[in-house]
């Protein structure tokens, strides 16, 4: 039996994210599984990194899958680059070993966020943006975005409604870059709850646009409560970038 490890870029502009679902068949992982398992005659069964909302990106999605079949990677990219949506591409294979696991040996991933601040929007990357035409603090926003580095409750930056689960994660970095009319926000961390980057962005426009002060995120972080923090960013702005192992 082999392990094969695969990165994979996709547009998720028009799927329900990365995980699976009984009541339709427009997610990434369904649309793999499918393709996998045609080629190889098995019911494949694919590990994703983690959970990706509805209309989300990646750059670098890190799956991985067992199989008896005896075909060559570059064989079995060439199948998926032919039967896969144009929208989904798996980027490379690897044979790993056993014990690799996807989402299990994850160390931190990256996220990044992306805001077009020009007057009007882009009709190209409109799909792929979220656009702001009014400007931003970004040294506010940066001010911010440092009181959330570190270790912390993050339960007033997520959806989830699990009590149960813990909301404690650590942020190792925040980077807030401009380049001309393109904002990015980029966010590493050990591991993001329900909506929490996104959350985590909208916050951090809401610095930026003088409606919170960074005092107010340290504040928002204490109280525990989702309806302190800011809205929920648009998904089609973010993408994973990347997964570090």
């Amino acid at each position: 039996m082999r392990n094969l490890k695969m990165t994979i870029a996709f547009d998720g502009s028009k799927y329900k994210g990365w995980q699976k679902q009984k009541d339709n068949d427009l997610t990434i992982q369904g649309k793999i599984e499918a393709v996998l398992s045609k080629m190889t005659g098995e019911d494949i069964q694919v590990v994703g990194c983690g959970r990706t909302d509805s209309g989300v990106h990646a750059e670098n999605y890190i799956a991985n899958f067992h199989t008896k079949s005896t075909f060559s990677t570059s064989r079995m990219l060439d199948y998926l680059y032919e039967y896969l949506p144009e929208d989904i591409g798996v980027k490379s294979i690897d044979d790993v070993a056993e014990r690799f696991h996807a989402r299990y040996n994850v160390k931190s991933k990256t996220y990044v966020y992306r805001v077009n601040t020009h007057k009007f929007r882009d009709v190209f990357n409109r799909k792929y943006t979220y656009h702001i035409a009014e400007k931003l603090n970004l040294v506010e926003m940066k001010k911010a975005s440092e009181v959330l580095v570190g270790s912390h409750d993050f339960k007033s930056f997520t959806n989830l409604r699990n009590s149960d689960k813990s909301t404690i994660r650590t942020i190792n970095y925040i980077n807030i870059i401009e380049k001309k009319d393109l904002l990015e926000i980029e966010v590493n961390g050990n591991g993001f709850l329900w909506n929490m980057v996104r959350i985590i962005v909208g916050t951090l426009i809401e610095v930026g646009k003088g409606n919170l002060k960074p005092v107010d995120v340290e504040t928002i972080l204490n109280e525990k409560k989702r309806w302190e923090a800011g809205p929920l960013a648009q998904a089609k702005g973010l993408f994973l970038r990347d997964v570090q192992y």
